[in-house]
């Protein structure tokens, strides 16, 4: 596994590199992913999804490319109800949190800097830079191999 994370450093990432959020950095960080997205949701919310069964999935289909993803309830309900609201990602959201709600809307389905840059009015260098250092921020990660 050690030279799996080694050879995973030494690839740089262009602009044309599609990046997700990888759920594992979450676990291997000692933090949960779940907790984290449930601060996004409104007390309402998060006692209907505390009294729903927590792996029940539900079929999500891409309106480009009738594509079907499965994704939990709370990622449906960020989906269906939350990422529709222009303050869920605004022009004063940090550029790191813009991308992870951005992945987050998106199924987690991989966007390269250039789509999110599309997407998030920012500029394609700005978010491959941020995405490119030694940090991962909220587990964002290049999706390689």
């Amino acid at each position: 596994m050690q030279a799996d994370a080694k050879r995973l450093s030494l690839v740089k990432p262009t602009l044309a590199t599609p990046f997700h959020i990888d759920f594992e950095w979450w676990s291997q960080s000692d933090r949960d992913w779940k907790i984290y997205l449930r601060g996004y949701l409104s007390e309402e919310d998060q006692e209907k999804l505390s009294e729903a069964d927590e792996d029940q999935l539900f079929d999500l289909v891409d309106p480009a490319t009738a594509e079907v993803t499965r994704v939990d309830g709370m990622q449906h309900l960020l989906i269906t109800k939350y990422a529709n609201r222009a303050e869920f990602i605004s022009e004063t959201t940090s550029l790191v949190e813009s991308i992870f709600r951005l992945l987050l809307t998106n199924g987690n389905s991989p966007l390269n800097a250039e789509e999110m840059a599309e997407k998030l009015s920012r500029p394609p260098m700005t978010i491959l830079r941020t995405l490119s250092g030694p940090r991962v921020y909220k587990g964002v990660r290049p999706l390689i191999g």
